[in-house]
């Protein structure tokens, strides 16, 4: 959710850009006015009041109304904004020239019309035209990015897949194999059964249910839980309001994973992995924290896609909605990550 105001993400390209403009501008029509003093002050208004009238329509009616589909609101306060901008120029530029007629906007109206309101639209529409061609190019790399990523995902799965029949055989044969008086082995082989049917088969599509993904995670760690002594403390604890909306699956998985392979082996105090999920204010909040060492040993060779490869499939999927804070202490380390829904 990083929708920080546009001010606090102006850059110095943007600055130079509007030096130019004004040191153009003030070339070509300083020799209008009487005195040098003059000319540069009511360039620099006519600067100003064009960069301020094109960042009001590029970052706040554009983003706000015209992508919201909300034309005719957008067009109105569009046409509002050029009037009262063009009113309060001229009357401003009347002062620093001492010139009444510039004071009455009633007095000549086609040649105000014509020499300041429709000059003062078209720049401004040139501007905002300058931002959806942008955004439009910005969109398609986003795309292109998005199919790639999923292409490569897609490939990386059918090359790992293996028969999905052969397999769930297999398992019910080793289930059944295993003693009947060993039920925790049974019951970790059955979890082990549903995630990775889940893998298989429900987690190919675009959304699924946030509940099935829930049970995905409880099962993966009851499963961790198993190879764990009672030195480990393993909390998970997900609020009754986490349900009926949809979530990209696997997404939640490799922050739970990280949090098994970097877990501390303490002998004097308690290791400990928590996962909390709630949901409040139209926010989903998930948390996984996990004690550590200085030295960081890892409990599997291999596991997850790494949380570069998250935050990366992050932005792509939910762009502005999210917001991820990781915490990595001494002891300790913590991921939040807040989604919009």
């Amino acid at each position: 959710m990083h929708n920080a105001p546009f001010f606090l993400r102006y850059k110095l390209h943007h600055l130079l850009i509007w030096m130019l403009v004004f040191g153009l501008w003030y070339m070509l029509r300083y020799e209008d006015y009487s005195s040098q003093e003059r000319a540069f002050k009511i360039t620099l208004l006519k600067v100003a009041d064009l960069a301020l009238l094109i960042y009001i329509t590029n970052y706040m009616l554009i983003p706000q109304l015209l992508y919201k589909k909300k034309y005719l609101l957008f067009g109105l306060i569009f046409i509002a904004l050029i009037f009262c901008s063009s009113i309060i120029k001229m009357s401003l530029i009347g002062k620093i020239l001492n010139n009444d007629q510039l004071l009455n906007f009633g007095a000549n109206l086609k040649v105000r019309l014509y020499d300041n309101v429709i000059p003062h639209f078209f720049l401004v529409t040139a501007g905002a035209a300058i931002k959806l061609v942008v955004d439009q190019i910005r969109l398609q790399k986003k795309m292109t990015d998005m199919a790639k990523e999923k292409a490569e995902a897609e490939l990386s799965f059918l090359k790992s897949q293996i028969n999905p029949h052969f397999l769930f055989n297999s398992i019910n044969s080793v289930y059944f194999l295993i003693d009947k008086n060993n039920a925790d082995a049974r019951q970790a082989l059955h979890k082990f059964s549903d995630m990775l049917r889940y893998q298989l088969y429900e987690a190919n599509g675009e959304k699924i249910p946030v509940e099935k993904e829930i049970d995905y995670l409880k099962d993966y760690v009851d499963l961790q839980k198993l190879r764990k002594d009672e030195n480990y403390l393993v909390e998970f604890n997900c609020a009754p309001e986490v349900k009926d909306f949809f979530i990209e699956p696997l997404l939640l998985i490799p922050f739970v994973e990280n949090a098994f392979k970097h877990i501390s082996h303490k002998t004097n105090q308690a290791n400990f992995v928590k996962v909390h999920l709630s949901r409040h204010n139209g926010l989903f909040e998930f948390a996984v924290e996990n004690s550590k060492e200085n030295c960081v040993k890892l409990t599997e060779k291999h596991g997850g896609i790494g949380l570069t490869n998250v935050k990366r499939r992050l932005q792509l999927l939910y762009p502005n909605q999210h917001e991820l804070v990781i915490e990595n202490k001494d002891d300790i380390y913590k991921i939040n990550f807040k989604l919009k829904i």
